[in-house]
């Protein structure tokens, strides 16, 4: 008779289970001293050694000649127990087995010793079903057993177990296995069941598992159920998953607004029998790594992704806003619970999902305005369609680009002299403050209005309300990257307006201001003061998100 390939490469050592170094090595030390629990409690997800670690230590206390690794694995009582031959090693699923007679059953048995090994192990897997009349009856049992009897638990839901039990029990987590050892036993097994099996699908499977070996396992046999050789391709087809760079592909069609590649996409999966779920939390965890991309410094610490998928992934996250992200996050989530309650509707659930992501027009929820207005700030400061989100060609725009260049006008009319001699860069620098940057050094930095300005003002009003006055009529932007590296920068209307504003020593009083408002240290070279050439008057689209960020 075949047998599954998880339960014949079932570790039969601690050296052998792999990722929970955490807690083989302290059983490998009990063993080595002989100093066991009466009680052991082994928590975690599924999948990741609880039963098999059980299974082990039921050995090594037993073991008639134990090794540094655990038992033995060649003596009577390891064969005995490997075999499922020891009457002294009892494994009970607390899941069918829940009620309290059968825990008086144990309770009424515990009294005899054991028939042929040294201690009456009891393995009670999946603890946490037992019902409360049953937690009970083992409670004072569990406690103080006789020195012939070792209890086992298993448990997936740590939180379901009462603390009464807890307490009376040596506890280990059981961790999830990362993607690394997972594939690196994956290639061990496969090339001892000669399964042709690529690295990359090895991860891919690896990857799916989400931590579990019993799942990683499973799948590789699933995969090679096919007798062809194992590759990325194959896993994704297998599993019913579109892979990274098929989940590359709908997020830039999102982004482009591409209904036909999204429509086709989620035809493609409904004709070849896949589960949309599957195929939506994929998108739903892609996502989630755009987010951590744009939101984090060290985004390669949260994220287990090649060089080549990590580039990929910034390269689509910076065509999202976080505002953005998070709305259609926002709608994924909705959908999958609609999916979940629908099954027959999956497909339009789906598809009027994507088609609401597609255009936030659709909506005219606060979640889906704020990123339509994310998108327009980003377009105002780098004078682009933020992240190619309109539909129409910038030739056919009736309004000229908004940048922080100099404006064409001033660039091509004749030099003044009287204006070139009141320009600020060549006024002399105040020692207390910084001098204006030159537009042009930074004309492809990326500016965002700051919005805790209105805070800023009012401390500093605070103090001094003649310099608030003049902060209060100029504009602040805060520069785009690493938050440690952003630049504040002030934009006035006048020389004069800077110099009452910020003159003299006023401009330390901005700094502490800015400091507090942005919750860390903003240093005195971080805090530019510049003059900005008024175009003439503000448009509609300035007044609203003027008076969007006022709202703020």
């Amino acid at each position: 008779m075949h047998q599954a390939l998880y339960r014949k490469w079932r570790p039969r050592t601690f050296d052998e289970v792999s990722g929970q170094e955490q807690v083989t090595s302290i059983l490998k030390y009990e063993c080595q001293t002989g100093r066991f629990s009466h009680a052991y409690l082994f928590c975690g997800s599924r999948g990741t050694g609880k039963t098999s670690c059980a299974k082990i230590l039921a050995k090594a206390v037993n073991c008639e000649h134990p090794t540094a690794a655990g038992p033995c694995g060649v003596c009577a009582a390891c064969r005995a127990i490997d075999s499922g031959a020891a009457t002294d090693v009892l494994e009970m699923d607390a899941a069918s087995n829940n009620g309290v007679d059968d825990i008086r059953d144990i309770r009424d048995e515990v009294i005899y010793t054991p028939s042929e090994l040294k201690y009456r192990v009891y393995i009670i897997d999946e603890v946490h079903m037992l019902s409360a009349s049953a937690f009970n009856a083992l409670l004072k049992t569990l406690e103080e057993p006789p020195e012939h009897v070792i209890f086992i638990l298993a448990t997936t839901e740590l939180q379901k177990l009462p603390a009464t039990i807890v307490s009376r029990c040596q506890r280990f987590e059981f961790r999830r296995i990362s993607t690394t050892d997972l594939a690196a036993r994956l290639m061990f097994i496969a090339s001892h069941e000669d399964i042709t099996l690529d690295p990359d699908a090895a991860r891919l499977i690896a990857r799916q598992a989400q931590g579990g070996m019993r799942d990683a396992i499973s799948l590789l046999e699933l995969c090679a159920g096919s007798r062809l050789p194992i590759t990325p391709a194959l896993v994704t087809d297998t599993v019913g998953t579109m892979g990274r760079e098929g989940m590359c592909r709908i997020v830039t069609a999102i982004a482009d607004h591409d209904h036909d590649t999204l429509f086709s996409a989620v035809d493609g999966m409904v004709k070849s029998s896949k589960d949309l779920s599957v195929f939506w939390q994929e998108l739903i965890s892609y996502y989630r790594d755009m987010l951590v991309v744009r939101t984090t410094r060290t985004a390669a610490a949260y994220l287990d992704l090649t060089d080549a998928e990590q580039t990929a992934l910034q390269t689509v996250a910076a065509r999202f806003t976080k505002e953005t992200m998070l709305y259609q996050l926002g709608i994924m989530e909705d959908a999958l619970f609609a999916m979940q309650r629908a099954y027959a509707i999956k497909r339009t659930v789906a598809e009027v999902a994507l088609t609401r992501m597609c255009d936030p027009a659709l909506d005219t929820s606060p979640e889906a305005i704020l990123a339509r207005l994310s998108r327009l700030e980003e377009q105002m400061v780098t004078g682009l369609p933020a992240v190619q989100a309109v539909s129409a060609p910038a030739a056919q725009s009736n309004q000229p680009p908004v940048t922080s260049a100099v404006p064409p006008a001033e660039q091509s009319a004749p030099a003044d002299p009287d204006k070139v001699k009141a320009s600020p860069a060549d006024a002399p620098a105040s020692p207390q403050t910084n001098p204006p940057t030159t537009p042009q050094a930074d004309s492809k930095r990326v500016l965002r209005p700051l919005r805790c300005y209105t805070e800023v003002v009012e401390r500093v009003a605070g103090s001094d309300r003649q310099s608030a006055s003049f902060l209060k009529m100029a504009k602040a932007f805060i520069t785009d990257g690493p938050e440690a590296d952003r630049q504040v920068v002030i934009k006035f209307q006048s020389d004069f307006e800077r110099d009452m504003a910020i003159g003299r020593d006023k401009g330390e009083q901005l700094r502490r201001a800015l400091s507090v408002s942005l919750g860390r240290n903003l240093p005195a070279d971080a805090l530019l003061p510049e003059i900005e050439v008024s175009t003439g008057q503000a448009s509609g689209l300035d007044l609203i998100l003027e008076a969007f960020e006022d709202d703020q």
